[in-house]
């Protein structure tokens, strides 16, 4: 996207970024909308993204997407703006949450699952929140955030430790997130306090590159576990049925090599898949997400007929963190992934009590 484009869908103000989307709609030349275009695990500035909510949207339908998803991090601070700037461009729009739960009294709690950095925690999210519950949710996950800011603190302590620098967490990490929207405070959010505090002035490709980088090498060295942040694992599932959205499992799969350059190769759940599938059924789970682009094919074969096995809606989509990343999956083209394409519009008619709008 055009960076003067971008920092007008990003100018602070969530009605002044509507505003803009009105405008660049009526003056966009968009490709015509492929069916086959999904992606529903885009995050935003309510997490870490170089789009806000709305330049998430038009980025999306620049790209010819017919339907794209919100996920971010502990927040849904960015939904609302979100499902605006869907009406404004034209595209229906699914919304949910990514959190990191806490596996304690389950079989995962000494074993990984999909979570790089820490043992016993494993990332979920709740897709198709209905639209009257998103006020809920985001107050259900307040306290989530304040937890997670604490281990941030925390965190800035062992930045400083081992890098040298003098980083202050409300000076530089806070302006930096929407936390003061609601938003969330991510790893991104410190690693991108670093690259600034040592590289002034970086242009923002080659600042993302960097944080990128530094989430691979730094993270590891400074990483403090997460805990009181963690729902645990049956409350997060139970809380997502009381309000009516789709609580999945979000597969992850062993990796050899990074797609996005922030992950070094490691084992994830593969080893304990068949396990893995029991334990989320036997906790009502009813539905997986995972990328098709980021898995081999092997690891597809498998999670699909285990999905099959257990009965779970298989749901697709791929993080979108970083401007280079593009919201296109182009698996999406192949035939076998026809039923991802089917699920997604099943998640849009879920939250708007069954309708697409």
């Amino acid at each position: 996207m055009d960076q003067a484009l971008l920092q007008k869908l990003n100018m602070p103000g969530r009605e002044a970024r509507l505003a803009a989307l009105k405008e660049a709609v009526a003056a966009a030349d968009f490709p015509p909308q492929n069916p086959c275009y999904i992606n529903n695990h885009v995050h935003t500035t309510y997490s870490f993204s170089p789009y806000s909510p709305t330049a998430a949207v038009y980025a999306a339908r620049n790209e010819g997407l017919c339907t794209v998803g919100i996920v971010d991090h502990d927040s849904m601070g960015g939904a609302e703006e979100f499902i605006a700037a869907g009406r404004i461009a034209g595209m229906p729009v699914t919304v949910g949450v990514e959190v990191r739960v806490s596996m304690k009294g389950t079989p995962f709690e000494k074993l990984r699952t999909n979570n790089p950095d820490q043992i016993g925690v494993t990332y979920m999210v709740m897709h198709a929140v209905p639209h009257r519950q998103i006020d809920r949710v985001q107050n259900w996950l307040a306290p989530l955030r304040e937890q997670r800011n604490l281990r941030n603190r925390r965190m800035i302590v062992e930045i400083n430790r081992v890098t040298g620098l003098k980083l202050d967490f409300d000076r530089d990490v806070l302006p930096l997130s929407m936390a003061h929207d609601g938003g969330g405070v991510t790893e991104r959010h410190l690693m991108q306090a670093v690259v600034r505090a040592q590289h002034p002035g970086m242009d923002m490709l080659t600042e993302y590159d960097e944080i990128g980088r530094l989430k691979k090498g730094l993270i590891p060295r400074v990483y403090v576990d997460a805990d009181a942040e963690c729902p645990a694992f049956a409350d997060f599932i139970a809380f997502g049925h009381q309000i009516g959205a789709i609580p999945a499992y979000a597969y992850l799969g062993d990796v050899t090599q990074s797609v996005t350059g922030d992950k070094k190769a490691q084992k994830f759940e593969d080893d304990n898949l068949d396990l893995l599938f029991e334990m989320i059924a036997s906790h009502g789970i009813k539905a997986v997400t995972y990328m098709p682009t980021r898995n081999t094919d092997a690891q597809l074969t498998r999670l699909r007929a285990l999905c099959e096995q257990y009965g779970m809606m298989q749901i697709s989509g791929e993080d979108i963190n970083t401007p280079r990343q593009r919201f296109v999956i182009e698996k999406m083209k192949e035939e076998r992934f026809s039923n991802l394409i089917e699920s997604t519009w099943n998640l849009i008619k879920h939250e708007n009590g069954g309708i697409i709008p």
